[in-house]
């Protein structure tokens, strides 16, 4: 496979990363450590649904001093998958289980993007220890709810059919590069067709680096079936909001009103991009972040 460069690759290798194995209660887990403990904070980024820790590099790479922690999610990427369901409570007690593993310091920073907000936000509920969150494209209303509810009705019925069909076949489907580049042509603003050709590489190249068959039906499910909301009243944290004018998956006005459900809550709004903030514009993210963390932006 051709690989497109990335266009933040030079931000990032002014960054040293190292790869990390770590048992998370007996389960082989792969995270990755950017930077060094220093006298910020360390941040934790939690990706989304389908992708690894590789989603989150590119912002990464606009917070050159930062110590940042970036696990892979049981059955995706290098870490093996969950004994039982991949659900949100498997997942954020996974997350809180590899915090304490590692030794994350209780003054962190905890970063999700999309389905990753949506675990974050149930660990942080649940005791994860954090000094504040940043929620990039929050998942803050139902997806059946949101402005792309037919798309989502679709992604259903798609792995549904990838559910009942005999599991070579089935995965197969699941792993369509024809149903993954359409998916990331939908989420896609940018007009730049350079940024559009990084961008399908890579869901091309990490989209389908899930376990098995199981792990990506019941992440699925986990992340159309809940959203923040459920727990906002348990977030007393500060945390705040990122949204994007144009995400297809959660409108600007629902973000609005799960602000107004947290204890302290604040929110940004990034102009001209969708819900591939992480993809299209991580500088303003890695703004956002440094924002509320007192840190630098390159």
């Amino acid at each position: 496979m051709r690989i497109v460069p990335s266009p933040y690759a030079e931000g990032l290798s002014r960054t040293p990363v190292a790869r990390h194995h770590v048992d998370v209660d007996g389960l082989p887990a792969a995270w990755w450590e950017y930077g060094e403990p220093g006298p910020g904070p360390t941040l934790l980024l939690v990706h989304g649904f389908r992708g690894d820790h590789h989603g989150l590099e590119p912002v990464v790479s606009f917070l050159p001093g930062v110590h940042v922690v970036a696990p892979d999610l049981p059955g995706f990427g290098a870490s093996a998958p969950l004994p039982g369901e991949h659900s949100v409570d498997g997942y954020s007690a996974w997350l809180r289980a590899f915090a304490a593993t590692i030794g994350l310091p209780a003054d962190a920073v905890v970063v999700g993007h999309s389905f990753g907000t949506i675990v974050a936000a149930k660990a942080l509920a649940d005791g994860l220890p954090a000094a504040r969150a940043v929620l990039l494209n929050p998942i803050a209303a139902p997806a059946l709810a949101g402005p792309n509810a037919l798309g989502t009705r679709l992604s259903s019925l798609y792995f549904g059919v990838g559910a009942a069909l005999p599991e070579r076949i089935g995965n197969a489907l699941l792993q369509s590069r024809v149903i993954t580049r359409g998916a990331g042509a939908f989420l896609a603003k940018t007009k730049d067709p350079a940024l559009r050709r990084w961008i399908h590489d890579q869901h091309d190249r990490y989209f389908s680096g899930y376990a098995t068959r199981r792990v990506v039906l019941e992440a699925f499910r986990a992340s159309v079936d809940h959203d923040i909301t459920e727990w906002a009243d348990r977030l007393t944290l500060p945390v705040h909001l990122v949204a994007a004018e144009h995400d297809d998956i959660t409108t600007v006005e629902a973000v609005r009103r799960l602000r107004a459900m947290l204890p302290d809550a604040t929110m940004a709004v990034i102009p001209d991009v969708g819900h591939l903030v992480h993809y299209e514009t991580p500088r303003d993210a890695a703004r956002e972040i440094a924002a509320v963390a007192g840190l630098q932006v390159a």
